[in-house]
């Protein structure tokens, strides 16, 4: 449905995948998980467009996938962060331009990339909705954007514990921003993923389903305000 191109941000030359008709007056931004730009991301973006939104997933390691935990472990731990944050807001960027001035834009995250979602509304216009799965983040990106958020977290979970949810909800909160948290019986991290052994089809398409109608909500919101 989609196609990948290629992007140039600061200096770094990555790919994005692009989703959705030209028609489309609304986008989203997918941010990969640790793994990288891959199958499963592709896919996703595929069901968005199919929803109704331009869909664009920017490549943040410029390249490699992993495809075992101590590949997407040394990849997270070694990758460039500071072009990461270039090749995201460039793709940003271009899907502003595609949507045009009247356009709304939400952000997608999973697990690490969840820090992208909830980071790029506090650096660019336009945003009504950030969505994280089983991603939780601390720092100024939480206090510094306002839109509400949605995030899918797994009951059992070894990244991202009850605690730790529960922290990142109340730090929103405290913020004054709207915030749902849907927890997931019987699910541990990556069950969204349809690679990963953890994936659970039934959670994953209520999560998805969730997404494209918080998203919906928001951006129709944003249009009759």
């Amino acid at each position: 449905m989609g196609a990948f191109e290629t992007i140039q941000a600061d200096g770094t030359t990555s790919r994005i995948y692009a989703a959705g008709d030209d028609d489309l007056a609304n986008g989203v931004v997918v941010f990969h998980p640790w793994w990288g730009l891959n199958e499963d991301v592709v896919a996703y973006c595929d069901r968005l467009a199919a929803s109704g939104f331009v869909t664009f997933a920017p490549d943040l390691y410029a390249g490699p996938v992993a495809t075992t935990i101590e590949d997407a472990d040394r990849l997270s731990e070694s990758f460039d962060e500071t072009a990461a944050d270039a090749i995201a807001l460039a793709t940003i960027d271009r899907v502003a331009e595609r949507v045009g001035p009247e356009g709304r834009l939400a952000a997608v995250g999973f697990s690490m990339g969840g820090a992208w979602s909830m980071w790029s509304p506090a650096q660019r216009d336009g945003f009504v909705a950030s969505v994280v799965y089983y991603g939780t983040i601390e720092g100024p990106s939480l206090t510094r954007a306002s839109i509400p958020v949605l995030a899918h977290c797994a009951e059992t979970d070894p990244y991202e514990s009850a605690e730790e949810v529960g922290k990142f909800e109340a730090t929103l909160k405290a913020a004054g921003r709207n915030v749902t948290i849907h927890r997931y019986p019987g699910t541990g991290h990556w069950f969204a993923e349809p690679s990963q052994p953890a994936f659970r089809q039934g959670d994953a398409d209520l999560a998805f389903a969730r997404t494209v109608d918080f998203i919906r909500r928001h951006m129709d919101a944003a249009n009759r305000a």
